[in-house]
């Protein structure tokens, strides 16, 4: 197999060792340019649409405002990270589009801090992303703990959320520290973060699932007990999980298939110079964002097309009948995405 991928993603550069791929190179080609060009105007619209959603969720006022505010924020730092990774040109960040080896204080490759600098940024735009569906999956589960385990304590959603997220940065910094140190090359970074994507898109496969199941469960119970329909609700929650799912599961099917591609190379050669050609690079860098991109657009739609169910919802809600509420009373620490 591996020498199959070999064959149809070798290029001119397949000879090349460490120190000759950085200075004999295709620095970039016109579809990258074009594919930057694109993938920046994409995540920069969407930055554009979640900063204005934002801004008038904020002057809604409501229960729900500070958690509904939260998702729109980190879709716009994710949308603004991505769009200035993209928009700035890749020969800024390094001399080669494909990633080179080299080692932090390489003096011979001063292009060490533009290599480091760029993936720092697009970790932290994956990290932006990521945390969108670690809100969800946290504020899931302390409403699902008071339906399930009502006499059980609560702890505090945000607390959880930026637990996990502060978690997910102590990682990523030691990963950089490592690099620093000279533990391993920028690639070797490359590795780490696949490796622990991978493992955390998996995860939230898992739990995604779980807890959308038992999410529409008691959604449907407190849709029958109030007499009122839910099903506006249930098809946010199936919405959202099969959404989620399909990005995870790309996700980590791609982060998996860079891993083994990454191991192959050093088991073969001790080295990962040559792992990125042109044609590899671009073939993840397209599915990858792509499906950013597509994530991103849906939750901001889910996000406006539940304020325009609510808002139709209060208009003509028949006297008499009480709504199966998004938002718990204040102090709850529940809502319902």
């Amino acid at each position: 197999m591996r020498e199959g991928f070999a064959r149809f993603l070798e290029d001119d550069t397949a000879s090349l060792t460490t120190g000759d791929a950085i200075n004999a190179f295709v620095a970039e080609t016109d579809f990258e340019r074009v594919l930057d060009a694109v993938m920046g105007l994409s995540f920069l619209i969407t930055a554009i649409f979640a900063a204005k959603r934002m801004t008038w969720t904020r002057q809604q006022g409501g229960a729900e405002t500070t958690v509904v505010t939260a998702f729109y924020s980190l879709i716009l730092v994710t949308s603004v990270l991505r769009a200035i990774w993209f928009l700035i040109p890749a020969t800024v960040w390094s001399p080669s589009y494909t990633p080179v080896a080299v080692f932090a204080w390489d003096p011979e490759h001063p292009s060490w801090i533009g290599a480091a600098l760029s993936e720092v940024v697009l970790t932290a735009g994956s990290l932006a992303l990521f945390s969108i569906f670690i809100l969800i999956l946290v504020y899931w589960a302390d409403i699902l703990k008071k339906y399930f385990h009502p006499a059980s304590r609560r702890s505090v959603p945000m607390r959880t959320f930026i637990f996990l997220v502060g978690l997910l940065v102590i990682l990523e910094l030691i990963n950089i520290c490592c690099f620093l140190v000279g533990l391993y090359t920028t690639e070797g970074m490359i590795l780490f973060n696949s490796i622990l994507l991978a493992t955390v898109s998996m995860i939230c496969v898992c739990e995604i699932t779980i807890f959308s199941h038992r999410f529409r469960t008691v959604l449907k119970t407190l849709g029958a007990i109030n007499q009122v329909s839910t099903d506006s609700q249930v098809k946010r929650i199936v919405w959202i999980t099969v959404t989620g799912n399909l990005f995870f599961f790309t996700r980590a099917f791609l982060e998996t298939i860079l891993c083994v591609w990454l191991l192959l190379w050093w088991k073969d050669e001790h080295t990962v110079a040559r792992a990125f050609t042109h044609k590899w690079w671009d073939t993840y860098v397209l599915i990858k964002f792509l499906s950013e991109v597509t994530i991103l657009s849906l939750m901001l739609y889910i996000l406006q097309s539940r304020f325009a169910t609510n808002a139709a919802a209060a208009a003509g809600r028949p006297a008499g009948y009480v709504n199966v509420p998004n938002a718990e009373p204040k102090g709850g620490g529940g809502v319902n995405v």
